[in-house]
Order: structure tokens, then C-alpha cells, then sequence
């Protein structure tokens, strides 16, 4: 029975596979279709072959591992190698379709005067009259030349539309075309007439050209764009591989170079700024709750979790309040009290200070609990020896209570600060980035960190999107968490060490 539903459900999938290759190979994804027959091949294999029984287990894992990671890592590189963003979005073979599509009208053959019908239906019928007075009966994209008599033949029956309903129906009017020859279409020119339609672009495959018909320019492919020999540029642009163009724009343009530089900086500093604040804080509230003697542990361990109960939005959007400059209620006391406000969301300074705050109260709880129970793992005997020793309280701290504390809080310090590196939603929806830095040719702004940076290069920008360059930075983001968790592990082995030395 076993055997049989799995033949079954192996057959549904194979069709499955069948169906998509067909679909593929139809629209001539050529390189996902490869993907896709490798795969079914080796689902297959697994499924049916006893020797590849252990792999059955694998093959989930990896499938998803590959589809979830290793396939965004691919593409991210990818686009980093192209000009893919706003201009140039469609691929090569859309924008010369697009550009052949395009038409001029043609003055000289003279304007159609038409009537339209309805018939029972509801298809259109056109009755075009020619300079010359000649008649063309137009229905589904066709033409066909008729005399007075076939016409009334024709449409006899059908209920002719008024000028007020040519004039409602005008956008459905105006999408529909008629082919007049093989080059030429007659389309609606004005309410009253038709005219004649030639395309504007001729392509040249076999010398990678485009013509414009009217004008005799030769538009040639440079960096993404049909150019003409004096620098015009036709619209839209394409995608294409420009190699390390991206990565030569974010270190060597300074108009981008030293934005960047300025968001890395406040990166780190933001990171470390937010690693320590927290851990500072939560190491001082949890040597207080470790105190035997203290009255109400439990009820104070209780409201300081409460931060880290509340999601982060939320906090995040009641602090957006609290900092307001006019409303804030943090200001209003500072102008009753010193006279003066903050401009907390204002100023690149104290715009710096407001994520700090807001991110020491979000973490110092995480820091607290760990610190907890990290204090409650060492032995007491040794604070009793240090006693005896007359060591006072801060050398039992510095000497015992620290080294042992970081044998265990040391990797999770490090993996705040690779979580605080790409810390967006607090940024983002703290001060969005803003105040913006002056004269900085890509939207980057005081308080932006690299992640928050390349999501406003890839959505937010003025001048439109530029996703090849915010998937540049992406990948320098992804080379440095790389070399921080690669530093942890390192880090985490050689405490392992320590520990068993203790």
C-alpha cells in the first residue's frame, strides 16, 4: 500500500514537472527549464533507487536551502553586475519590441472619416471613408474595401453609434487598430477621424541597430540604452551585465563614495554604541536583582521584562511620538523645565541620540536576563576565597565576576552587534533614515545604517530606482555579518576553551 501511494504521488508530481517544462519551454525560460528537468531527475533517482534512501531525508532540506539562500545570494550578485533599476528595467528584446511598436503618424495619406455600429454582440464595426471617398469596412483588426450597397448590406441591423457615445467609448476607440498594409495601421487620430500609422523604428539584427524611419537616425546599444551618434538616448532602457561598473560607482564616484563611507561609519558606531549601551545597563540591573537580600526580585524582574514583551513597532512608533518636536511629551517637559526643546528628529546629532535611546530601552532587558544568568552560574566559593583574599568589591568584579560573565555573554555580544548592524525597523520607522545628508547624489541620510541605506536605494530614491547598486552594497553587507559571524564562531571555540579551564 506504501509502495502505491508513493507511484501515485511520484506520477502527480511528474505531471506536474511536465505541465511547467511545457509552460517554460513555451515562453523560452530556457536556463529555469534545465533547473527544473535536473531537479525532477533527481527527485526521481532519490524516490525509486534503494541506494539513494538516505538522501530522502537531505533532499527537502536542501531543496529549500537552495531555493531560501543560495538562490538569493545568486541573484543578488547577479544584479550587482548589471544596471538594473529605474530606465532599465526590460530586457533587451522587450525594449526593441516596445521601440518597433511605437508609430508616427502620416500627414501625407490624409485623415479617414468613420462611423461605428454595434452589433447584437457588441463587437464594433468600423465604416471608413478614404481621401478619395472609397469605403473600408473595419472589424477585428481587418480591412476590406466595400462598395455603398455591401456596406448597407452589411451592417443592416446593427444600431449605429451617436457622436455623444463615440465620445464616452473614445479610450476603447482609441486602443483598436486596423491593418491598412503590411506596415501600415489606421487608428483613431481625433474624434472625428482616423489616420494613417507607420512605425517610427526599424531593427537591424544583423548589425544590432535601430533606425529611426523618419529621421534616418542609427540608434546603436550603449551601456543599456539605444544611443544616437550625438547622445540622444531612446526610452526605455534595457538590462545589461556591466560588470563591476556598481562597485566602481560605490567606492571611486565621491558624490556616492562619501555618502556611503559616512552611513558605514554610523553603522558601526551605531552598532557598538547599541551593544554597549544595552549590555552596560542590563549587567548593572542584573547584578542588582542577584542581590539575595534585595526585596521584591521578582515583582522588579517583572516590569523591567515588560520592554522587551512590547513588539518593537509598537515602541518604536510610541517613541516617534515621544521625541516630536512640538507635541512630544519628552520636549514639553524640557520646555518647562529648561526653557527649551530638542529637535530630536531634526538634528543629525540629536537624531543619533534618539535611536540610541530607543534601542537601549528595546535591548537592555535581553542584556539583563542574560546577564542573570550568566551571575547566577558562577560559584560562590570563589567570591568567599576573594573575600578571605581581602579583595574588595571591585576587584571580586573585575577579577571574577566579569572574566566569567564573558566566557558566556561574549558570543551573544557579538551577535547583537551583527543583529544590531542590520537593525532596520528601528531606523526605519524611528527617523526613516532623515535628517537627509546635503548634496549626496544617492538618498542617503545622517542616521541611515547600510541596510536601511540600500533599501532607500532600492525603492525610495528621487531619481528612481537603482537596484544594481543597492545590491552592491547588499553584498558588502553580506561580506562583513560574514566576517562577524565567522569571527564568533572563532571567538566561541577558543571560550569553549577557557570554560574548560575554569
Amino acid at each position: 500500500m506504501g509502495k502505491l501511494i508513493k507511484v501515485v504521488l511520484l506520477g502527480i508530481l511528474n505531471v506536474v514537472f511536465i505541465w511547467t517544462a511545457l509552460f517554460l519551454y513555451g515562453i523560452q525560460a530556457y536556463w529555469i527549464l534545465l533547473l527544473l528537468l535536473v531537479g525532477a531527475a533527481l527527485i526521481n533517482y532519490v524516490f525509486i533507487s534503494e541506494k539513494a534512501y538516505p538522501y530522502r531525508y537531505l533532499l527537502p532540506a536542501s531543496f529549500f536551502m537552495i531555493l531560501l539562500v543560495v538562490y538569493p545570494i545568486l541573484y543578488t550578485v547577479y544584479v550587482s553586475l548589471t544596471n538594473y533599476g529605474t530606465g532599465n528595467i526590460l530586457s533587451k528584446e522587450q525594449v526593441i519590441a516596445q521601440l518597433q511598436d511605437r508609430r508616427i503618424l502620416d500627414a501625407d495619406a490624409g485623415n479617414y472619416s468613420y462611423r461605428v455600429f454595434r452589433d447584437s454582440t457588441g463587437q464594433l464595426w468600423f465604416l471608413f471613408a478614404d481621401p478619395q471617398g472609397s469605403l473600408l469596412l473595419g472589424y477585428e483588426g481587418k480591412l476590406e474595401a466595400v462598395t455603398e450597397e455591401e456596406a448597407s448590406a452589411r451592417l443592416a441591423g446593427f444600431s449605429e453609434l451617436a457622436r455623444a457615445e463615440v465620445v464616452r467609448a473614445t479610450n476603447e476607440l482609441s486602443a483598436l487598430s486596423f491593418a491598412l498594409d503590411e506596415v501600415s495601421y489606421l487608428q483613431m487620430r481625433n474624434i472625428y477621424s482616423f489616420g494613417v500609422y507607420r512605425p517610427q523604428y526599424q531593427y537591424s539584427p544583423e548589425r544590432d541597430e535601430l533606425t529611426d524611419l523618419e529621421s534616418g537616425i542609427v540608434y546603436t546599444p550603449v551601456l543599456g540604452y539605444f544611443q544616437a551618434p550625438d547622445g540622444t538616448r531612446l526610452t526605455p532602457g534595457f538590462r545589461e551585465v556591466i560588470g563591476l561598473g556598481n562597485f566602481r560607482k560605490l567606492f571611486a564616484n565621491p558624490q556616492v563614495t562619501g555618502p556611503f563611507f559616512r552611513v558605514f561609519l554610523w553603522t558601526v558606531e551605531w552598532a557598538l554604541l547599541s551593544v554597549g549601551c544595552t549590555f552596560a545597563v542590563g549587567l548593572f540591573l542584573a547584578l542588582l536583582l542577584n542581590d539575595p537580600y534585595l526585596r521584591l526580585r521578582k515583582f522588579y524582574r517583572g516590569i523591567l521584562i515588560l520592554p522587551y514583551a512590547v513588539p518593537a513597532f509598537i515602541s518604536a512608533l510610541i517613541w516617534r511620538g515621544l521625541f516630536h518636536t512640538e507635541l512630544g511629551v519628552i520636549n514639553r517637559i524640557l520646555k518647562a523645565t529648561i526653557g527649551s526643546g530638542v529637535p530630536w528628529l531634526q538634528d543629525p546629532f540629536w537624531a543619533k541620540v534618539a535611536l540610541v535611546i530607543l534601542n537601549l530601552w528595546l535591548g537592555f532587558p535581553y542584556m539583563m536576563i542574560v546577564c542573570l544568568g550568566a551571575l547566577q552560574s558562577i560559584d560562590n566559593e570563589m567570591y568567599e576565597a576573594a573575600v578571605v583574599d581581602g579583595a574588595s568589591p571591585w576587584q571580586q568584579f573585575s577579577h571574577i565576576t566579569l572574566p566569567l560573565l564573558m566566557v558566556s555573554v561574549a558570543p551573544l555580544l557579538i551577535a547583537s552587534f551583527s543583529f544590531n548592524f542590520n537593525n532596520f525597523s528601528v531606523i526605519y520607522l524611528l527617523t526613516r533614515g532623515r535628517p537627509p545628508i546635503v548634496n549626496a547624489q544617492t538618498p542617503a541620510g545622517h542616521t541611515d545604517i547600510l541596510i536601511s541605506y540600500t533599501y532607500r536605494l532600492a525603492f525610495e530614491s528621487g531619481r528612481g530606482v537603482d537596484y544594481g547598486l543597492a545590491s552592491a552594497v547588499t553584498l558588502v553587507i553580506f561580506l562583513i555579518t560574514g566576517a562577524i559571524t565567522f569571527l564568533n564562531f572563532r571567538f566561541t571555540g577558543e571560550l569553549e576553551e577557557v570554560r574548560k579551564n575554569v
